[in-house]
Parts: structure tokens; C-alpha cells; sequence
């Protein structure tokens, strides 16, 4: 199986590429829009390519990473104002509070990365890792000093991969309170440092 990996992505693949993330990342977003349909819209709408890199076979895309510099994120678009078109004035405030609370803003000459997503028929041959290694690339070649993200406490397999690319936890919440809203109950920061290299 030949699989390409790019950064960025043409706009015919906003719709797969949203069911995609949605599939990843649905039932953490779930939570502040309910709507599947509508979901899918904001999700659609929100994106900003050049803020990822994706995973294609047969140019359909079968994996995603996204990550923020601090100017802007793969997921940029979705601004107060934009929730409140797809979702009304109420729901767009409420979606736009929740939203607040995955927030995470990069420290100076560091890149954050927002989640890996690939779609089930291709788990455990590599993408993720592949995508992992693309971020990584791009943060040495451009320079920062570290690369930073957040694992769940319920996804073990992500946090294993991570260790194994010599990313460090840093910090661990725990926040069992909001499990019913966010749909988790804990995270672990953890950070990759280049500085050395």
C-alpha cells in the first residue's frame, strides 16, 4: 500500500476530511454540538489546511495531524462568530464556551499538536506514527525548541506511541468533575524537546 503524506490539503477533501476528525475526535466535541449534521458543517468550515499534515492513499485522505504555531491552528476557524451562523446565537455561545476549555496556546518557539486522527481500516500500520514524525520534522526544520501536546486519560495507546518518540509528561490533570462534559476525566501534558538537537 502506497501512502503519501502532504501538508495541507486540497479543498475537495473538506467533507472526508471532517467525517474523519469527527470520527477521532466526536465524542470529546459531542458534547458542545450535539448534531451530527451540524457538527460535521463547523467542523468543515473551521479548518485551516496549512495547519496539518494528512495521510492519503489513492487521494483519499486516511489520516490527519494538526498542530498550532501560535499565529493560528488547524482548527482556527472556529471562532465565536462562525459557531453562532452554524448554530444560532445560544448554541454558538455554549459550543464557543466549551471549545474554551480544549484550548491550549503554544509557549514561545514551541508547536502544539492537536490531535492525530486515522481511520480504522488503517490503525496499527504506522500512519499515526508517520504523521507524528511529520510534525516533528517540520518543528526541527523551522526551528522551535519543543513540541507539546495533551493525552487523555483513557487513551493509553496514543500515550504509549508518544514515549516511544521521546515525548516526556510534563503535567497531569485531573478533573473528574467535568467527566460528563468533556467526556474525559483526566490528561497528561507531555513535550518533546529539540532544543538539544
Amino acid at each position: 500500500m502506497t501512502v503519501k503524506f502532504e501538508r495541507g490539503w486540497d479543498i475537495k477533501h473538506a467533507q472526508s476530511i471532517a467525517i474523519l476528525y469527527d470520527q477521532a475526535f466526536g465524542s470529546k466535541f459531542s458534547h458542545a454540538i450535539p448534531d451530527t449534521a451540524k457538527r460535521l458543517a463547523v467542523l468543515q468550515s473551521c479548518f485551516i489546511p496549512r495547519y496539518s499534515f494528512v495521510a492519503l492513499h489513492n487521494d483519499t485522505p486516511i489520516g490527519i495531524a494538526g498542530f498550532s504555531d501560535g499565529h493560528d491552528s488547524l482548527t482556527g476557524g472556529l471562532g465565536i462568530t462562525g459557531l453562532m451562523k452554524h448554530l444560532g446565537i445560544p448554541g454558538g455561545i455554549r459550543a464557543g464556551l466549551l471549545f474554551s476549555l480544549y484550548e491550549r496556546q503554544p509557549d514561545l518557539n514551541e508547536l502544539v499538536m492537536d490531535g492525530i486522527a486515522v481511520q480504522k481500516a488503517y490503525r496499527g500500520q504506522g500512519i499515526g506514527t508517520q504523521l507524528l514524525d511529520c510534525i516533528v520534522t517540520h518543528a526541527q526544520r523551522h526551528r522551535y525548541s519543543s513540541v507539546r501536546l495533551d493525552v487523555i486519560d483513557r487513551n493509553t495507546r496514543a500515550r504509549k506511541l508518544y514515549e516511544a518518540k521521546g515525548f516526556v509528561a510534563v503535567k497531569t490533570e485531573h478533573f473528574p468533575y467535568l467527566n460528563w462534559l468533556l467526556g474525559f476525566s483526566g490528561s497528561t501534558t507531555m513535550q518533546l524537546n529539540l532544543s538539544s538537537g
